[in-house]
């Protein structure tokens, strides 16, 4: 088998970047692919922005011909080339269904959800293995409804015949330079090789060491009980998403049907700290005037607000302070798509060479991402290369999990 793959949602590239160990790009921008993934068709369209700076970027790094910039759900999902891995990181949106109004029997997913996009291309194409990461709390979402989101999306890969792992990785405790928690989603189709070899073993066992994610990112053992249950007890996605609530934990496998879960533990790594990653010599640019610095002493200071709920009603919303700036000594937190701003979610360092307040450079952000220095430098407005990074993944993570996929593939032939 092929290590063929397209790459959904693609972004600015991260999961390329992740799965060919891409570390440059050469003197006509191209990026350097060091890994044995081709990428045989890439989609990415932004809906609410008229330049398509994502695009731009992915579309000047690697070969035009296999990029697609166009709405996903007007692609015909047939035509779309043979693979052997579908990746993509997806928006988390509310994923739930109800019956078809031109069918009763039919069932139709809430307009405009990229879930259903992904599951009507594996449908088509019988795609045997798929790599999907999405934020963490998708696990409890919708707040009133905990878990149906992610109920939906196991029940249809079970409907599909796939066997699903899951695990919330936060990228630091694994050696990295960010505390970035997402979902990372691994399913293969139940006639792969590598399908039949794992159900030789019991859910613990997979959860534990056998599975893709125990391999690459060991957990600690698990000394809590695992629950189960059964997704197909459901007599369809309707009902599912209408009656659906469970305690999903951030790991988890599922297995003809029946939902294994439990709450695992990482065995830590030393991380790759703040100071490791900052550039030695930062436009003036980046540091804080006395106004800016005044703005931030407030955002990040502790904070009692009084606010109006939809119905009217007055209450106290309180902010907890956080540290003046970010310690270098430790890993960068979790980056948002305000990053760059005067936001509190900012990070403020204390520059190492002019002992002066700064926020982070782009070079920097593409750093804590692992993405190679100015990856996103490619015409786009610097606020928007903030952007990219805020919405982007730890290339780190799917290089290990590559490392894997690779093998596996490597055993279908």
């Amino acid at each position: 088998m092929k290590k063929t793959v397209i790459e959904l949602f693609a972004g600015v590239g991260g999961f390329r970047i992740g799965l060919n160990n891409i570390t440059s790009f050469d003197e006509n921008g191209r990026a350097i692919e060091n890994g044995d993934f081709e990428i045989v068709w890439a989609n990415q369209w932004e809906p609410s922005t008229k330049i398509q700076h994502a695009f731009d970027c992915y579309n000047l790094r690697f070969n035009e011909s296999n990029n697609c910039n166009m709405d996903i759900s007007l692609v015909n999902k047939k035509e779309i080339p043979d693979h052997s891995l579908l990746c993509g990181g997806f928006p988390c949106q509310d994923y739930s269904v109800a019956r078809s109004l031109s069918n009763e029997q039919g069932i139709e997913g809430k307009k405009g959800v990229l879930w259903w996009q992904i599951r009507d291309i594996l449908k088509a194409k019988k795609t045997p293995f798929v790599l999907l990461e999405n934020v963490d709390r998708l696990i409890k979402a919708p707040s009133k409804q905990r878990g149906r989101d992610f109920g939906i999306m196991l029940r249809c890969m079970a409907e599909l015949g796939y066997v699903v792992e899951w695990r919330i990785i936060n990228a630091a405790e694994y050696g990295l330079p960010q505390r970035r928690r997402r979902i990372y989603i691994f399913a293969y189709k139940n006639t792969t090789k590598f399908a039949k070899k794992m159900k030789k073993n019991n859910a613990s066992d997979l959860l534990q060491t056998k599975g893709v994610f125990a391999k690459q990112f060991p957990i600690k053992t698990i000394k809590n009980e695992v629950k189960s249950f059964d997704i197909m007890s459901y007599s369809d996605l309707v009902e599912l998403s209408n009656e659906f609530k469970f305690p999903f934990k951030n790991s988890g496998v599922l297995i003809d049907g029946v939902v294994y879960t439990v709450k695992s533990e990482s065995q830590e790594f030393k991380p790759t700290t703040l100071g490791e990653i900052v550039v030695d010599n930062a436009d003036e640019s980046y540091f804080l005037s006395e106004n800016v610095k005044k703005k931030f002493e407030y955002l990040r200071g502790h904070k009692i607000l009084q606010r109006v709920s939809k119905d009217g009603h007055k209450y106290n919303y309180s902010e907890g302070a956080m540290s003046p700036y970010d310690d270098l000594s430790l890993p960068g937190r979790t980056m948002l798509t305000s990053e760059g701003s005067i936001n509190r979610s900012t990070h403020i360092i204390m520059d190492p060479i002019k002992n002066e307040l700064r926020i982070l450079t782009p070079v920097e952000c593409e750093r804590l991402n692992q993405f190679p220095d100015n990856w996103t430098k490619s015409g786009m407005p610097e606020k928007r290369r903030y952007f990219m990074m805020g919405n982007a993944l730890v290339c780190g993570i799917v290089s290990k999990l590559g490392q894997e996929i690779s093998k596996i593939i490597d055993n279908e032939k």
